[in-house]
């Protein structure tokens, strides 16, 4: 995954990921690498990355649902 990140995210940039071990690696790179805790924003009334993960989710359900989902759009989708 690293590679393909490495491939897709611009030198400086600012990267978001969890706790998951597979983004360590990301510490050591060419990017600003911040780690979120999911757990300690579950009380959190606004919390950024919910919203992020919300707004994807709800554009991927509409464009399924209305047909116009585009792979060459989204080259980055992984079902998971």
């Amino acid at each position: 995954m690293i590679p393909l990140i490495k491939e897709k995210v611009m030198p400086d940039s600012i990267v978001y990921t969890d706790n998951f071990k597979a983004y360590h690696a990301l510490d050591v790179s060419e990017f600003k690498h911040y780690r979120m805790n999911h757990t300690q924003f579950l009380a959190d009334k606004y919390n950024p990355i919910k919203e992020m993960e919300n707004f994807w989710n709800q554009a991927k359900r509409h464009l399924r649902i209305s047909r116009i989902f585009l792979r060459s759009i989204f080259t980055c989708f992984k079902r998971v």
